[in-house]
C-alpha cells in the first residue's frame, strides 16, 4: 500500500524574504536612534569634562594667583611657561591637560583648545580686579544675528572643542583637520590660535545658516566666579 508523501512545514522563500524585509527595516529604525543617542552622549561626556576643566583652572589660579598658559605641544601638556610668562609670548593653543590634571581629548579624540587673557597668566605681575581681560564670546539670536553672550573683552580665559567635525580640530598626534572651506564660519571663528573673539552657539548641520553649520563646544572662565574664588583663597584683597 502506497501511503502519501508528508510535507515537512517550513517557510517559503517568499516569506523568508518578507521576515529580512521586516527585519531588515526595524533594524533600521533602531539605528538612527541608537547613533543618536550615541552622539548625545559624546557631546554631553565633552560638555563635563570641560566644566570640569574650567573648574581646574580656576582652582589653578586660586592656588598660584595666575591662570597656567597653554600646553607646550600636543604631546607635551605641562604649561609653556618661559620665566614668568607663557614662552613666545603664546596666548592660544592646547588646554594644559596635564598641568591641570584633566584629560586630553575630547570625545571625537581632538585636543582640547585653550586660550587666555596675557596678562591673566603673568605669574610675576599677577593680575588684580582691575586688570583687564581681552577674551569675548558672541552668540546668535533667533533671528542669526551676532549678539554678545558676555560682555565685550570680559573673559580671562576660554575652552573649545572643534565637535564632531573636528574642522580645526588636532588629533592627538598633533595633525590639524582642514577647515570646512567656505561653509562654518562661526566655527572658523573658533579655529584661531591668536584669537581674541568666539562664538557659541547651538549644534546645527544646516549650513544655510547664518554662520554656517556648527557643532563645537565653547566654555569660558567668569571673571565673577574666579575673583569670588581667589578673594576667597586670600589671593586677592
Amino acid at each position: 500500500m502506497t501511503h502519501p508523501a508528508h510535507h515537512q512545514p517550513g517557510f517559503t522563500l517568499v516569506e523568508i524574504a518578507i521576515v529580512l524585509v521586516v527585519v531588515g527595516l526595524l533594524v533600521g529604525g533602531l539605528i538612527t536612534p541608537l547613533s543618536t543617542q550615541l552622539e548625545q552622549r559624546r557631546v554631553a561626556d565633552t560638555q563635563r569634562a570641560m566644566e570640569e576643566a574650567r573648574e581646574a583652572l580656576v582652582g589653578f589660579a586660586a592656588l598660584n594667583g595666575y591662570l597656567p598658559c597653554p600646553a607646550v605641544s600636543a604631546a607635551n601638556g605641562l604649561e609653556a611657561r618661559d620665566g614668568e610668562r607663557c614662552a613666545g609670548e603664546r596666548r592660544a593653543g592646547f588646554l594644559p591637560w596635564a598641568t591641570l590634571g584633566m584629560p586630553k581629548l575630547d570625545s571625537w579624540g581632538h585636543i582640547f583648545m585653550y586660550s587666555v587673557t596675557p596678562a591673566f597668566a603673568d605669574s610675576g605681575d599677577r593680575f588684580r580686579l582691575a586688570t583687564p581681560r581681552d577674551i569675548t564670546v558672541a552668540t546668535r539670536d533667533a533671528t542669526g544675528n551676532l549678539v554678545a553672550a558676555t560682555a565685550p573683552n570680559d573673559i580671562p580665559a576660554v575652552i573649545v572643542s572643534m565637535g564632531k567635525n573636528g574642522y580645526g580640530g588636532f588629533s592627538d598626534l598633533g595633525v590639524r583637520a582642514a577647515d570646512a572651506g567656505a561653509g562654518n564660519a562661526d566655527e572658523k571663528a573658533n579655529m584661531s590660535l591668536a584669537g581674541t573673539a568666539y562664538i557659541a552657539r547651538g549644534a546645527s548641520d544646516n549650513a544655510a545658516l547664518p554662520g554656517g553649520a556648527y557643532d563645537d563646544l565653547v566654555v569660558w572662565v567668569s571673571p565673577n566666579v574666579l575673583f569670588n574664588r581667589l578673594i576667597a583663597a586670600g589671593r586677592l584683597p
